[in-house]
Protein backbone atom coordinates (compact mmCIF):
# COMPACT_ATOMS: atom_id res chain seq x y z
CA UNK A 1 0.00 0.00 0.00
CA UNK A 2 2.97 2.21 -1.33
CA UNK A 3 1.96 6.03 -2.19
CA UNK A 4 4.77 8.01 -4.17
CA UNK A 5 5.65 11.56 -3.28
CA UNK A 6 4.14 13.21 -6.49
CA UNK A 7 0.83 11.44 -5.43
CA UNK A 8 0.60 13.05 -1.78
CA UNK A 9 1.25 15.77 -3.48
CA UNK A 10 -1.71 15.61 -6.06
CA UNK A 11 -3.90 14.65 -2.90
CA UNK A 12 -2.29 18.14 -0.97
CA UNK A 13 -3.23 20.03 -4.25
CA UNK A 14 -7.08 18.56 -4.94
CA UNK A 15 -7.53 19.25 -0.43
CA UNK A 16 -6.82 22.74 -1.98
CA UNK A 17 -9.30 22.52 -4.43
CA UNK A 18 -7.28 21.86 -7.63
CA UNK A 19 -9.23 20.33 -10.12
CA UNK A 20 -6.44 19.26 -12.52
CA UNK A 21 -5.50 17.23 -9.19
CA UNK A 22 -8.92 16.07 -8.96
CA UNK A 23 -9.13 14.61 -12.18
CA UNK A 24 -5.46 13.07 -11.88
CA UNK A 25 -6.54 11.15 -8.27
CA UNK A 26 -9.83 10.02 -10.01
CA UNK A 27 -8.09 8.36 -13.07
CA UNK A 28 -5.59 6.60 -10.62
CA UNK A 29 -8.67 5.76 -8.66
CA UNK A 30 -10.60 4.42 -11.44
CA UNK A 31 -7.43 2.71 -12.93
CA UNK A 32 -7.47 0.62 -9.59
CA UNK A 33 -3.68 2.11 -9.08
CA UNK A 34 -1.54 0.26 -6.25
CA UNK A 35 -1.66 3.88 -3.93
CA UNK A 36 -5.80 3.23 -4.39
CA UNK A 37 -6.41 2.35 -0.62
CA UNK A 38 -3.30 4.86 0.74
CA UNK A 39 -5.35 7.66 -0.81
CA UNK A 40 -8.23 7.06 0.55
CA UNK A 41 -6.97 6.67 3.74
CA UNK A 42 -5.33 10.33 3.41
CA UNK A 43 -8.81 11.93 2.67
CA UNK A 44 -10.59 9.48 4.84
CA UNK A 45 -11.35 12.65 7.80
CA UNK A 46 -12.40 15.14 4.99
CA UNK A 47 -15.39 12.95 4.18
CA UNK A 48 -18.88 12.23 5.22
CA UNK A 49 -20.22 16.15 4.32
CA UNK A 50 -22.25 15.77 1.19
CA UNK A 51 -25.03 14.67 0.24
CA UNK A 52 -25.69 11.53 -2.31
CA UNK A 53 -28.36 11.67 -5.06
CA UNK A 54 -29.11 8.50 -7.01
CA UNK A 55 -30.94 8.87 -10.34
CA UNK A 56 -31.96 5.69 -11.97
CA UNK A 57 -34.37 4.38 -14.09
CA UNK A 58 -34.84 2.49 -17.26
CA UNK A 59 -33.28 3.65 -20.31
CA UNK A 60 -34.61 6.84 -22.05
CA UNK A 61 -36.45 8.28 -19.12
CA UNK A 62 -34.59 11.23 -19.39
CA UNK A 63 -31.90 10.90 -16.41
CA UNK A 64 -29.17 12.76 -18.34
CA UNK A 65 -31.31 15.46 -18.85
CA UNK A 66 -32.97 15.71 -15.58
CA UNK A 67 -29.71 15.38 -13.76
CA UNK A 68 -28.89 18.54 -16.07
CA UNK A 69 -31.63 20.47 -14.55
CA UNK A 70 -30.66 19.07 -10.79
CA UNK A 71 -27.50 20.91 -11.72
CA UNK A 72 -28.64 24.35 -12.49
CA UNK A 73 -31.19 24.33 -9.35
CA UNK A 74 -28.78 23.64 -6.94
CA UNK A 75 -25.85 25.52 -8.70
CA UNK A 76 -28.56 28.84 -8.60
CA UNK A 77 -28.70 28.23 -4.64
CA UNK A 78 -24.96 28.38 -4.54
CA UNK A 79 -24.34 24.84 -3.90
CA UNK A 80 -21.09 22.86 -5.17
CA UNK A 81 -22.14 19.38 -7.32
CA UNK A 82 -20.34 16.49 -8.78
CA UNK A 83 -21.46 14.31 -11.09
CA UNK A 84 -20.65 10.30 -11.61
CA UNK A 85 -22.53 9.23 -14.93
CA UNK A 86 -21.96 5.52 -15.46
CA UNK A 87 -22.25 5.02 -19.08
CA UNK A 88 -22.28 1.33 -20.83
CA UNK A 89 -18.73 -0.20 -21.53
CA UNK A 90 -17.24 -0.33 -24.82
CA UNK A 91 -17.08 -3.94 -25.46
CA UNK A 92 -13.33 -2.92 -26.95
CA UNK A 93 -11.56 -0.64 -24.36
CA UNK A 94 -13.83 -1.23 -21.25
CA UNK A 95 -14.46 3.28 -21.31
CA UNK A 96 -17.50 4.80 -21.51
CA UNK A 97 -19.07 4.93 -24.63
CA UNK A 98 -20.82 8.46 -23.73
CA UNK A 99 -18.22 11.09 -21.84
CA UNK A 100 -18.53 13.97 -19.68
CA UNK A 101 -17.93 16.35 -22.84
CA UNK A 102 -20.95 15.00 -24.81
CA UNK A 103 -23.25 15.59 -21.83
CA UNK A 104 -24.04 18.03 -19.69
CA UNK A 105 -21.70 20.93 -21.62
CA UNK A 106 -23.05 23.74 -20.11
CA UNK A 107 -21.56 23.07 -16.92
CA UNK A 108 -18.08 22.51 -18.24
CA UNK A 109 -16.64 25.90 -17.54
CA UNK A 110 -18.40 25.99 -14.27
CA UNK A 111 -15.83 25.85 -11.61
CA UNK A 112 -18.64 24.36 -8.91
CA UNK A 113 -19.36 21.43 -10.80
CA UNK A 114 -17.43 18.30 -11.80
CA UNK A 115 -18.78 16.00 -13.84
CA UNK A 116 -17.22 12.21 -14.86
CA UNK A 117 -17.96 9.63 -16.83
CA UNK A 118 -17.01 5.84 -16.19
CA UNK A 119 -17.84 2.80 -18.06
CA UNK A 120 -19.76 0.31 -16.02
CA UNK A 121 -16.95 -2.19 -16.96
CA UNK A 122 -19.22 -5.34 -16.53
CA UNK A 123 -20.86 -4.26 -13.36
CA UNK A 124 -24.16 -5.92 -13.47
CA UNK A 125 -25.51 -3.19 -10.52
CA UNK A 126 -25.16 -0.23 -12.96
CA UNK A 127 -22.49 1.46 -11.15
CA UNK A 128 -18.79 1.02 -11.65
CA UNK A 129 -16.36 -0.77 -8.92
CA UNK A 130 -14.68 3.07 -8.52
CA UNK A 131 -17.93 4.86 -8.03
CA UNK A 132 -18.09 4.87 -4.39
CA UNK A 133 -13.91 5.87 -3.83
CA UNK A 134 -14.84 8.73 -6.76
CA UNK A 135 -17.77 9.67 -4.61
CA UNK A 136 -15.18 9.92 -1.62
CA UNK A 137 -12.81 12.17 -3.37
CA UNK A 138 -15.83 14.55 -4.49
CA UNK A 139 -16.48 14.67 -0.86
CA UNK A 140 -13.19 15.54 0.32
CA UNK A 141 -13.19 17.70 -2.12
CA UNK A 142 -16.26 19.95 -0.81
CA UNK A 143 -19.11 18.87 -3.07
CA UNK A 144 -22.05 19.87 -1.57
CA UNK A 145 -24.37 17.15 -3.78
CA UNK A 146 -23.21 14.37 -5.93
CA UNK A 147 -25.37 13.18 -7.68
CA UNK A 148 -24.69 9.35 -9.33
CA UNK A 149 -26.61 8.39 -12.38
CA UNK A 150 -26.63 4.95 -13.03
CA UNK A 151 -26.07 2.94 -16.54
CA UNK A 152 -30.29 2.63 -17.20
CA UNK A 153 -29.98 -1.48 -17.26
CA UNK A 154 -33.56 -1.98 -15.53
CA UNK A 155 -33.50 -4.86 -13.35
CA UNK A 156 -30.21 -4.70 -11.91
CA UNK A 157 -30.06 -1.14 -10.38
CA UNK A 158 -30.43 -2.23 -7.04
CA UNK A 159 -27.46 -1.17 -6.08
CA UNK A 160 -27.98 2.10 -5.79
CA UNK A 161 -29.27 1.66 -2.77
CA UNK A 162 -25.57 1.25 -1.09
CA UNK A 163 -24.53 4.61 -2.32
CA UNK A 164 -27.37 7.23 -2.22
CA UNK A 165 -28.92 9.03 0.62
CA UNK A 166 -31.44 9.74 -1.86
CA UNK A 167 -32.54 7.12 -4.79
CA UNK A 168 -34.70 9.26 -7.58
CA UNK A 169 -36.57 6.75 -9.37
CA UNK A 170 -37.31 8.02 -13.41
CA UNK A 171 -40.18 7.00 -15.43
CA UNK A 172 -41.83 8.11 -18.03
CA UNK A 173 -45.60 7.67 -19.63
CA UNK A 174 -44.75 5.00 -21.79
CA UNK A 175 -43.24 3.04 -19.10
CA UNK A 176 -46.47 1.13 -19.37
CA UNK A 177 -47.74 -1.36 -16.82
CA UNK A 178 -46.21 -0.19 -13.33
CA UNK A 179 -46.76 -3.88 -12.12
CA UNK A 180 -43.63 -4.59 -14.57
CA UNK A 181 -41.56 -1.45 -13.03
CA UNK A 182 -42.67 -3.33 -9.57
CA UNK A 183 -40.57 -6.91 -10.75
CA UNK A 184 -37.96 -4.94 -11.93
CA UNK A 185 -37.11 -3.76 -8.08
CA UNK A 186 -37.52 -0.27 -8.71
CA UNK A 187 -40.58 0.64 -6.84
CA UNK A 188 -39.04 -0.80 -3.42
CA UNK A 189 -35.77 0.98 -4.06
CA UNK A 190 -37.49 4.69 -5.24
CA UNK A 191 -37.30 7.62 -2.02
CA UNK A 192 -38.86 10.08 -5.09
CA UNK A 193 -40.23 9.11 -8.00
CA UNK A 194 -40.24 10.67 -10.91
CA UNK A 195 -42.67 11.21 -14.33
CA UNK A 196 -40.23 12.75 -16.58
CA UNK A 197 -41.81 13.79 -20.32
CA UNK A 198 -44.72 14.63 -18.29
CA UNK A 199 -46.20 16.94 -21.49
CA UNK A 200 -46.71 13.72 -23.05
CA UNK A 201 -50.35 11.83 -23.09
CA UNK A 202 -50.43 9.37 -20.01
CA UNK A 203 -48.04 11.06 -17.41
CA UNK A 204 -50.92 11.69 -14.98
CA UNK A 205 -52.41 7.99 -15.40
CA UNK A 206 -48.83 6.51 -14.65
CA UNK A 207 -48.07 9.07 -11.87
CA UNK A 208 -51.65 7.93 -9.73
CA UNK A 209 -50.21 4.20 -10.81
CA UNK A 210 -47.27 4.85 -8.92
CA UNK A 211 -49.00 6.77 -5.71
CA UNK A 212 -51.13 3.27 -5.73
CA UNK A 213 -48.45 1.03 -6.20
CA UNK A 214 -46.53 2.48 -3.11
CA UNK A 215 -49.84 3.29 -0.84
CA UNK A 216 -50.26 -0.61 -0.87
CA UNK A 217 -47.33 -1.18 1.14
CA UNK A 218 -46.16 1.52 3.24
CA UNK A 219 -42.80 2.26 4.26
CA UNK A 220 -40.72 1.36 7.71
CA UNK A 221 -39.39 4.20 7.85
CA UNK A 222 -42.94 6.20 7.17
CA UNK A 223 -41.43 8.38 4.44
CA UNK A 224 -44.45 9.14 2.34
CA UNK A 225 -43.33 8.72 -0.78
CA UNK A 226 -43.75 12.06 -3.39
CA UNK A 227 -44.25 11.54 -6.91
CA UNK A 228 -42.62 14.39 -9.08
CA UNK A 229 -44.46 15.24 -12.54
CA UNK A 230 -41.64 16.94 -15.03
CA UNK A 231 -40.73 17.61 -18.39
CA UNK A 232 -36.23 18.22 -17.87
CA UNK A 233 -36.00 19.24 -21.26
CA UNK A 234 -38.21 22.42 -20.64
CA UNK A 235 -36.77 22.76 -17.59
CA UNK A 236 -40.26 22.17 -16.04
CA UNK A 237 -40.61 20.87 -12.81
CA UNK A 238 -37.19 20.90 -11.22
CA UNK A 239 -37.98 22.96 -8.56
CA UNK A 240 -40.35 21.13 -7.13
CA UNK A 241 -38.52 17.71 -7.30
CA UNK A 242 -35.13 19.67 -5.46
CA UNK A 243 -37.78 20.84 -2.83
CA UNK A 244 -38.09 17.14 -2.72
CA UNK A 245 -34.60 16.06 -2.19
CA UNK A 246 -34.20 18.75 0.55
CA UNK A 247 -37.82 17.61 2.62
CA UNK A 248 -36.14 13.95 2.27
CA UNK A 249 -32.95 14.84 3.16
CA UNK A 250 -34.18 17.13 6.40
CA UNK A 251 -36.38 13.83 7.23
CA UNK A 252 -33.82 11.54 7.57
CA UNK A 253 -31.79 13.70 9.53
CA UNK A 254 -34.20 14.48 12.55
CA UNK A 255 -35.32 10.28 12.63
CA UNK A 256 -31.66 9.48 12.69
CA UNK A 257 -31.97 7.47 9.78
CA UNK A 258 -29.19 9.31 7.50
CA UNK A 259 -26.93 8.43 10.54
CA UNK A 260 -27.91 4.86 10.90
CA UNK A 261 -27.79 4.33 6.77
CA UNK A 262 -24.45 5.45 6.61
CA UNK A 263 -23.51 3.43 9.54
CA UNK A 264 -24.74 0.51 7.75
CA UNK A 265 -22.81 1.34 4.81
CA UNK A 266 -19.39 1.85 5.90
CA UNK A 267 -20.06 -1.48 8.00
CA UNK A 268 -20.40 -3.06 4.32
CA UNK A 269 -17.72 -1.02 2.96
CA UNK A 270 -15.54 -2.18 5.72
CA UNK A 271 -15.93 -6.10 4.83
CA UNK A 272 -15.56 -5.00 1.11
CA UNK A 273 -12.21 -3.26 1.86
CA UNK A 274 -10.90 -6.72 4.16
CA UNK A 275 -12.11 -8.74 1.43
CA UNK A 276 -10.29 -6.85 -1.84
CA UNK A 277 -7.49 -6.59 0.42
CA UNK A 278 -7.23 -10.33 1.50
CA UNK A 279 -7.77 -11.09 -2.55
CA UNK A 280 -5.23 -8.41 -3.78
CA UNK A 281 -2.72 -10.04 -1.32
CA UNK A 282 -3.25 -13.66 -2.47
CA UNK A 283 -2.64 -12.64 -5.81
CA UNK A 284 0.36 -11.09 -5.69
CA UNK A 285 1.74 -14.04 -3.36
CA UNK A 286 0.60 -16.56 -6.19
CA UNK A 287 3.24 -14.89 -8.52
CA UNK A 288 6.09 -16.02 -6.65
CA UNK A 289 7.56 -18.34 -3.89
CA UNK A 290 6.06 -21.18 -2.19
CA UNK A 291 2.12 -19.51 -3.39
CA UNK A 292 3.40 -19.92 -7.27
CA UNK A 293 4.21 -23.74 -6.73
CA UNK A 294 0.85 -24.27 -4.96
CA UNK A 295 -0.76 -22.34 -8.07
CA UNK A 296 1.36 -24.93 -10.16
CA UNK A 297 0.39 -27.80 -8.40
CA UNK A 298 -3.60 -26.59 -8.79
CA UNK A 299 -3.09 -26.14 -12.64
CA UNK A 300 -1.26 -29.27 -13.70
CA UNK A 301 -4.28 -31.09 -11.07
CA UNK A 302 -1.68 -32.61 -8.60
CA UNK A 303 -3.38 -31.49 -6.11
CA UNK A 304 -7.35 -30.08 -5.80
CA UNK A 305 -8.75 -26.49 -5.71
CA UNK A 306 -9.96 -26.93 -2.16
CA UNK A 307 -6.48 -28.33 -1.06
CA UNK A 308 -5.33 -25.47 -2.82
CA UNK A 309 -7.19 -22.80 -1.61
CA UNK A 310 -6.75 -23.77 2.23
CA UNK A 311 -3.04 -24.00 2.21
CA UNK A 312 -3.04 -19.77 0.15
CA UNK A 313 -5.40 -18.82 2.60
CA UNK A 314 -3.41 -20.50 5.77
CA UNK A 315 -0.46 -18.87 4.19
CA UNK A 316 -2.02 -15.77 4.43
CA UNK A 317 -3.61 -15.39 7.35
CA UNK A 318 -1.21 -17.25 9.63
Amino acid sequence: MSISEREIKLIDKMLRGDRVALARIITLVESRHSSLFEILRRINSRVGRSYMIGVTGPPGAGKSTLANELIISFRKKDKKIGVVAVDPSSPFTGGAVLGDRIRMQDHALDEGVFIRSLGSRGSHGGLSKATKEIIKLYDAFGMDYIIIETVGVGQTELDIIQLADSVLVVLVPEAGDVVQTMKAGLMEIGDIFIVNKADREGADKIAREIRYMTSLKPREDKWDIPVVLTAAHEGKGTEELVKEIESHKAFQMETSLLREKREKRREEEFSSLISEIIERRISERLKHGEMERVLKLVKSGEIDLYEGAELVLSNILN
